[in-house]
């Protein structure tokens, strides 16, 4: 079991060195079987899983620059991500969804709420329950990093023929089905642009 350890802290591009696998179908040796989710051993979905995190490691390597230029942290960019998921969150629901102390996750807001990403506003009916929210600053950073990852994407998809992307689409088709009948659909309707 591998832990996730979150830091506060920006880096700054000098600092930031990518070392990324070139990736080269004639020498890629397959991956090594493990047992799928039925038990049984999948080169297939091994290769899939392998090749899909080496691809989107390398795209968030390529996007660790933007986010070090617009001074904001992962762990802020993550906390962003889950109040635009969720919504305004009550202090304590925000730190179990993201697996920290009570006291971490103010630490972290109260950082955040310095450099002006979130706002604390207390729910008019009941002052004593305060809700964390993205400011305006922070929304626009996040929509900001999300529409160039977008771009990116569209760029990469570019490079792609038509009869390729008909391919792709059906396979992100058929993969979403499988996310929904694994996770249920709560997690990815809240991410559907409008």
């Amino acid at each position: 079991m591998s832990t996730i350890i979150a830091l506060d802290a920006i880096i700054h591009e000098r600092y930031i060195i990518h070392v990324m696998p070139t990736i080269n179908s004639e020498t890629t040796t397959p991956a090594t079987p493990r047992p799928s989710s039925g038990g049984a051993t999948d080169a297939t979905v091994e290769s899939i899983v392998d090749g899909l995190h080496q691809m989107i490691g390398s795209l968030r390597c390529a996007g660790t620059g933007r986010m070090v230029k617009a001074g904001i942290s992962m762990t802020h960019l993550h906390i962003l991500w889950v109040l635009e998921h969720h919504g305004d969150l009550p202090m304590s629901r925000l730190a179990d969804l993201l697996d920290v102390s009570l006291s971490n996750a103010s630490g972290l807001i109260d950082r955040m709420e310095e450099r002006g990403l979130i706002e604390r506003v207390r729910v008019p009916d009941d002052r004593r329950v305060v809700l964390v929210k993205a400011s305006a600053e922070g929304a626009r950073i996040r929509d900001e990093i999300e529409a160039l990852k977008q771009d990116r994407m569209r760029s990469i998809l570019g490079r792609l023929n038509p009869d390729q992307r008909t391919r792709l689409l059906a396979a992100i088709s058929d993969l979403r089905g499988a996310v929904v009948d694994e996770i249920g659909t709560d997690h990815l309707d809240a991410h559907v642009q409008a």
